[in-house]
């Protein structure tokens, strides 16, 4: 079994560093590019976490629907699809958006970031409410 998660996790690492090159056009306007996978087995099953990074973010409550919409976007239009290439199907993703780099965990008050969660059924993202 740790050979599998040590090819699961160096898998991840080597489609993060293709993807980085990758710019995706949200439907805010933004162009997103993918910071990391990360994956963990919390309480709930598998979870595999999309960080993505999209200069000029600023969030807020006024572009609540916009946020939405791009969280939306990178789960069933670039998460879902990669499903199969990072390994097993996950109990959820979680997509987060933020307007810098930022290390995982550890809070930064200068980095402005939104984070949603999803199950996947059908291949499709739902929405989770924490």
């Amino acid at each position: 079994m740790k050979g599998a998660g040590l090819v699961l996790a160096l898998c991840l690492v080597q489609q993060a560093a293709a993807a980085q090159e990758e710019a995706l056009l949200l439907p805010s306007g933004l162009d997103a590019r993918l910071q990391e996978v990360l994956t963990d087995r919390p309480g709930g099953g598998l979870t595999y976490r999309f960080r993505f990074v999209a200069e000029g973010f600023t969030g807020g409550e006024a572009a609540l629907e916009a946020v939405m919409g791009d969280l939306d976007y990178l789960c069933q239009n670039y998460a879902v699809t990669r499903l199969p290439e990072i390994g097993p199907m996950p109990s959820r993703i979680v997509v987060s958006l933020a307007d810098r780099p930022s290390e995982f965990g550890v809070f930064d008050p200068e980095v402005t970031q939104v984070f949603e969660a999803y199950s996947v059924q059908d291949g499709a993202c739902i929405w989770e409410m924490f």
